[in-house]
């Protein structure tokens, strides 16, 4: 199977008029619920076309991709030449592109990555992998880059090229103002790709400011091309790719000229396409509950008004005039909704005791609940959920916060020397092992042995960080546990998969709480990915344990907010905090002082954490009111998980 061959309108009957809800995507796209079985079937193809050659005896020339996209379709390649026989001896490779300067043997490289993910594992004959080469002298450069895309036109030109995206719609390093006619050549890097790159590098000021690429006339070229996208990051720029004109503000709108490129989405990366986010503009709708609450949520803030004032005519003029004949009039449909949004309003996370609690978000018994947060790193509890972990403690329940990483990478070298010092200082500077560390830090050398006591210094400084915080929301010391998941501890920016010790230690735990709560991170914009590792901890350790009899009174909140909010149709608990409950939390994040100033893995958000939080917080406030709905100062929301 390919995914080419997946359901999806032509163009012919998309320009006939037929099949409304695509008529404005200019470009073959596939939507899946998962980047994982998406890879899968992206890997098939490859695969069909390699064999395909081969019983041709023909070569098959792939133009490869780098970056967290294509990883899982690498992965699967190679399952597949050790389980099922795929040669690659007929295959010739070309990377897309190479940071400059750059060392063959530098973890950050490209062709380290991709040693590392696929040719290391697999049969092909290394004379024919070709990837830019990040150390040409400067002045050999311009001959280099014309002789790279001359070993390309010798061998046939590229009979598939794997492609992923850029935040700023670059595809290889074609950076916005890219000639659609381009070739391979010498570019300097865009700041946001800098930006996005700065967590692999431990920082901004350490990513290449220069890169060898593949120009968007190299790529075009290939016979076939299939682009990858994953995730909520990418959304915007996907949709603009999709449905905007073709620009060179971003680079990837050429391939609308490109007549068999495919575009492989999960659910992330395709929210924003119109036939997905507004369903109701292109097409008629099945008017689900979840469609029609995010119907009118997105018609309250088009016409900004609040629910209760919206109109038959603001319905018919917004596309939702099948809505209105179905369930109308406005009126009916207004009540109704602000009834809904008005219930998922709640100061009682936990339940209200002796309360009708058949609308309220959470039910009312057990009184005193036995409560799970599960904080990825040892600061995402405060941040994200400070106020609602507050209020908890506060209402009587028996609190476990659980951080499942050390997050010693984020602290930094400086903020390590400084404890490494101040514990010297300490011993009557009678300690080697710790004079050996600080040489170490000082002059930034390190061995096997002394970068894993730096790193547990650093896990040291996150623990105390935390036990701080916990200690000035009141919560016990013995209700803090720190699992220290194993996943993580790689030393570097790149993480292991969870593995049987990783959720033995969180079926333990679990298993000894009893929880009637778990309150979990789905914010999944997390830029190093530990989030989204941490978060399948927490369903996997659901789905062995959901025999158990306790699991059958456990509910699972979502909480976002360190990078993203839900969007408000999604919320489905929302707690509201006061001007003193917003201070408070505040206070708890600066407790976490590694990471307050110049925090290592900042993303875009220039902000430091607790700004941006409470802007995050203060904003959902604000739409609830908008929206006709009490006003508050700030609110933290939640989705429930439905196991």
């Amino acid at each position: 199977m390919s995914v080419q061959s997946l359901n999806y309108p032509s163009i012919a009957y998309r320009e006939a008029g037929k099949f409304e809800e695509y008529r404005f995507e200019k470009i073959h796209n596939v939507i899946f619920e998962s980047s994982e079985e998406a890879s899968v079937i992206v890997a098939q193809e490859i695969a069909d076309l390699i064999r395909s050659k081969q019983a041709k005896n023909k070569v098959c020339v792939l133009g490869l991709a780098t970056g967290s996209s294509p990883i899982r379709v690498y992965e699967e390649l190679v399952r597949m030449h050790k389980e099922q026989g795929l040669s690659f001896h007929n295959v010739i490779t070309f990377n897309l592109d190479e940071y400059y300067p750059m060392k063959k043997d530098d973890q950050q490289s490209y062709h380290f990555f991709m040693h590392y993910h696929l040719f290391n594992h697999i049969d092909i004959n290394p004379q024919n992998v070709h990837i830019p080469d990040g150390t040409i002298p400067q002045e050999e450069l311009y001959q280099y880059c014309i002789d790279y895309e001359m070993r390309i036109k010798e061998v046939g030109g590229l009979d598939f090229q794997l492609l992923g995206i850029g935040r700023t719609g670059h595809i290889g390093f074609n950076e916005p103002g890219s000639h659609y006619n381009s070739s391979t050549r010498s570019i300097t890097l865009d700041h946001i790709t800098r930006i996005d790159a700065s967590p692999s590098f431990l920082g901004i000021n350490n990513v290449p400011r220069k890169a060898i690429t593949m120009g968007i006339g190299s790529i075009k070229k290939a016979k076939r091309i299939v682009l990858l996208a994953w995730g909520s990051n990418k959304a915007h720029v996907i949709k603009n790719t999709i449905e905007g004109n073709i620009t060179s503000e971003v680079p990837a709108t050429y391939l609308q000229q490109h007549d068999n490129t495919t575009f492989v989405l999960d659910a992330g990366a395709a929210a924003e396409l119109t036939r997905i986010k507004t369903p109701w503009l292109v097409t008629s709708c099945v008017w689900t509950e979840n469609l029609k609450r995010k119907a009118i949520v997105w018609l309250c803030e088009k016409v900004n008004k609040p629910v209760l004032k919206l109109t038959d005519k603001d319905y018919n003029n917004h596309g939702m005039s099948g809505l209105l004949a179905e369930q109308g009039p406005a009126y009916d449909l207004n009540i109704s909704m602000f009834n809904t949004l008005q219930h998922t309003i709640t100061g009682w996370p936990g339940g209200k005791p002796n309360a009708d609690d058949f609308n309220r978000p959470e039910r009312a018994l057990p009184v005193r609940k036995r409560v799970i947060i599960f904080s990825p790193h040892p600061d995402d509890d405060v941040i994200s959920m400070g106020g609602t972990f507050d209020r908890l403690v506060e209402q009587g329940h028996e609190v476990h916060v659980a951080y499942q990483t050390s997050g010693n990478i984020a602290v930094s070298d400086e903020e390590a020397l400084k404890y490494a010092e101040f514990s010297f200082e300490m011993t009557g500077q009678k300690d080697a092992r710790l004079k050996s560390i600080i040489e170490a830090l000082t002059h930034k050398y390190t061995s096997k042995d002394l970068d894993f006591e730096i790193r547990r210094i650093k896990g040291l400084i996150r623990r105390k960080e935390s036990l701080g915080a916990t200690r000035y929301i009141g919560l016990p010391d013995n209700q803090v546990h720190f699992l220290d998941l194993p996943f993580y501890e790689t030393g570097t920016i790149k993480k292991n998969k969870l593995s049987d010790k990783d959720l033995t230690i969180m079926k333990t735990f679990v298993s000894e709480v009893k929880p009637h709560q778990i309150f979990a991170a789905g914010d999944l914009a997390d830029p190093h990915g530990t989030h989204k590792i941490c978060l399948d901890a927490v369903l996997e350790t659901i789905k062995s344990l959901k025999g158990e009899s306790f699991m059958k009174d456990c509910w699972l909140w979502l909480y976002r907010g360190a990078w993203h909010e839900w969007d408000t149709y999604e919320i489905e608990m929302a707690v509201p905090m006061s001007p003193d409950q917003v201070l408070k939390k505040r206070r708890a994040i600066f407790y976490h002082q590694s990471q307050k100033d110049g925090v290592m893995f900042q993303g875009d958000d220039e902000r430091e954490f607790w700004v941006r939080v409470e802007d995050r917080t203060q904003d959902t406030a604000k739409k609830y009111n908008d929206l006709g709905l009490a006003e508050y100062a700030a609110m933290e929301a939640f989705k429930r998980y439905h196991f």
